[in-house]
């Protein structure tokens, strides 16, 4: 059952583009804790579709002595809370690539966010403006995420998955130089990966890696580059037998580095290199229903230590079904 049930589940990874912040205001594309687990592994079944139906919940905040650079703004004090739901889809190929099985996918967010700050706004002769109590809030389709491809191999070793895939991140969603709350970034991002996850089919013990480093272009509507970025993902779990399906609790762990600065002249806090990692509880179910597989995943992953960056938690809930 677990072997269907994962096309399901690759999906999951799909739903990255969710909140609208960027590496300016101290975040980048990929949210911790999105590709961490066994459910975000490679499914190895060729002709299958999955959909997903995946909701997000941050809550962060900088205090006054951390600026952040938000949407033509210097910002601090910063509190923001953003919503997203995500509706994926990925289908894997009959076609195998280099030896493995072949799938692509999409997933489009739609976002509410707020946000509010003590700020000052960047001028275009790149002076600051007075600074002043802001607030804005800000709903729409976020920007979108493709996966053109990812290839999966599911033969190397017993119970054991590995893949390698590309995520382009597209500045779909609406961003305005002057406000704080944009539900885009206004910029790509590229992201190559790579995932391998144990699942013993003995005793149920999970391990999954994941390692992503995110390639970011220039926000047009600002002379701003965000830096090159390392994110690493680790789940250890335990599955057992509940009913009809499964039961997973473990947890997962996410480090989050800028390997290079931000540049441009709007980068008015130098290369502004941020950095976060924490660690929280994940539990998931998995079960069929007639023909059709469901997948079920909580988790609560709280940032512990941030550079750079606004800090809270991340609360995260899918839903998925495999045709």
């Amino acid at each position: 059952m677990r072997k269907h049930l994962l096309l399901t589940s690759l999906a999951c990874a799909l739903a990255l583009a969710t909140t609208a912040r960027a590496e300016q205001g101290g975040s980048a594309h990929y949210l911790p804790g999105a590709t961490s687990s066994f459910i975000d592994a490679f499914p190895g079944k060729p002709g299958g579709l999955a959909v997903l139906n995946y909701f997000t919940y941050y809550d962060a905040s900088a205090d006054a002595n951390r600026q952040l650079p938000l949407g033509g703004f210097l910002a601090a004090n910063v509190d923001a809370t953003v919503y997203a739901d995500t509706i994926a889809a990925i289908y894997q190929t009959p076609w195998e690539v280099l030896g493995g099985g072949f799938a692509f996918g999409v997933a489009v967010p739609y976002v509410w966010l707020e946000v509010e700050a003590d700020a000052q706004r960047i001028q275009p002769d790149g002076t600051l403006g007075p600074a002043r109590s802001v607030g804005d809030t800000a709903n729409g389709i976020g920007d979108l995420t493709l996966y053109p491809f990812m290839l999966g191999w599911t033969n190397l070793a017993p119970d054991l998955k590995v893949d390698a895939r590309l995520g382009i991140y597209v500045p779909t969603g609406e961003y305005k130089v002057g406000q704080l709350a944009n539900v885009g970034k206004n910029y790509w991002t590229f992201e190559p990966g790579i995932m391998a996850s144990w699942l013993s089919s003995k005793i149920g013990t999970e391990v999954s890696l994941y390692a992503g480093v995110d390639f970011n272009l220039e926000n047009e509507d600002m002379d701003y580059t965000s830096g090159t970025a390392l994110h690493l993902e680790m789940t250890i779990a335990q599955h057992l037998p509940l009913g009809k399906g499964f039961i997973g609790v473990g947890a997962n762990g996410f480090y989050y580095e800028q390997l290079t600065g931000d540049s441009g002249s709007d980068a008015l806090l130098g290369d502004f290199k941020g950095r976060t990692l924490g660690v929280g509880p994940v539990i998931s179910y998995v079960r069929p229903i007639g023909k059709t597989q469901l997948l079920a995943e909580l988790k609560w992953l709280p940032e512990l230590d941030t550079k750079n960056r606004m800090e809270g938690d991340y609360v995260w809930f899918k839903l998925g079904f495999l045709f």
